[in-house]
């Protein structure tokens, strides 16, 4: 019986629908190699099982189906009898699963057996080490972690070889936030590990911050929502390299001879208090500068404990806290403050 190449859900529908010996059906796509190695053998078991229907799907070209199947690569395949669930899948290029595959749910043909011993596994599509659990999960748990974020596909960023990977690259485009990209195709112990290490079985698979946030589904949800940049960023800012943060404030608090650290700057206060003691300092005529504790929530949060004042601004002079607004005002008012700014 000649292969059918399916073009769309309906016909795959006409076909289960026609075939009652039973359907299998090969997921393919023209950049994959082992696809075409697998096409023949395809061929060569349509010819021993007469009374089954085998067919071809261009993965990427009818979505209908590979969401329905969950087709999580190619070469993949689906085993059915009549409408509904399949009896079986199998993904990989592995020649001799597939025969005996077809010969479990659809009986023994004449020459079956001869097919299933001369059909080897697919160069490149087993795992090409020996490494030991321990050694792969060692690897894995790097490799989820080298980068803030890291996506692990088929392909590459710039060319995604699978639709879902493409969808998921889109996706992450568009937040604008950096991310690295593992191509499984080029690596099969890792393509295979990395399904036990994160208990998730089809790919892509979006790491941030060495966490599984999830496949094809989740990261797309996540996008439509608004939530997919939100997580990647925290992942982002989790990664970077912690400060020593009171060695930071304590070259802040003299990085001028006089600093108001302060909401907004001293051309546009973004708080009452904070205009105050600007207009108390312009006052004095002492040059000073300002930090705007809006734009850095370290040393916002960092100088509350640093200086041991709980609100802002704050004022420093010669390195030392002067206080907050309502000591500057009282020694404004009192023709303490001049003095006190070294002037």
């Amino acid at each position: 019986m000649p292969v059918t190449d399916v073009k769309t859900a309906a016909e795959f529908d006409a076909l289960l629908a026609s075939s009652p010996g039973g359907v299998v059906a090969h997921y393919w796509a023209t950049w994959c190699e082992p696809c075409g190695a697998m096409d023949q053998l395809v061929r060569q078991l349509s010819s021993q099982w007469t009374g089954v229907a085998f067919a071809r799907v261009e993965a990427e070209e009818v979505d209908e189906l590979t969401e329905r199947y969950d087709v999580s690569a190619v070469p993949f395949f689906t085993f059915h009898k009549g409408a509904g669930a399949p009896l079986d899948k199998l993904e990989g290029a592995d020649g001799k699963a597939l025969a005996s595959k077809t010969q479990q749910h659809f009986g023994v043909a004449s020459s079956a057996a001869r097919a299933a011993d001369g059909a080897a596994p697919v160069a490149g599509t087993q795992p090409t080490s020996d490494a030991g659990a321990g050694d792969l999960d060692a690897r894995l748990r790097e490799l989820t972690t080298r980068d803030p974020v890291v996506l692990f596909m088929k392909g590459d960023r710039g060319e995604p070889r699978c639709g879902f990977s493409r969808k998921v690259v889109e996706a992450l485009n568009g937040t604008g936030v950096e991310y690295s990209t593992f191509d499984i195709l080029q690596d099969e112990d890792v393509r295979q590990g990395l399904k036990t290490f994160s208990n998730w079985p089809t790919y892509p698979q979006l790491y941030a911050g060495g966490e599984l946030l999830g496949g094809c589904d989740i990261v797309l949800e996540m996008a439509a929502g608004g939530e997919l940049k939100a997580a990647l960023e925290e992942a982002m800012a989790a990664a970077k390299p912690e400060e020593d943060i009171n060695a930071r404030l304590a070259k802040l608090v003299k990085s001028s001879k006089v600093v108001l650290f302060m909401k907004g700057d001293r051309g546009e206060p973004r708080c009452g208090f904070s205009r105050k003691v600007v207009e108390a300092l312009n006052g004095t005529g002492v040059e000073y500068s300002t930090f705007d504790i809006l734009q850095d929530e370290d040393v916002r949060q960092g100088l509350k404990t640093f200086s041991n004042w709980p609100t802002y601004p704050q004022l420093y002079a010669g390195g030392e806290l002067l206080g907050g607004c309502d000591i500057v005002l009282e020694m404004a008012a009192g023709g303490e403050l001049k003095a006190a700014l070294g002037a």
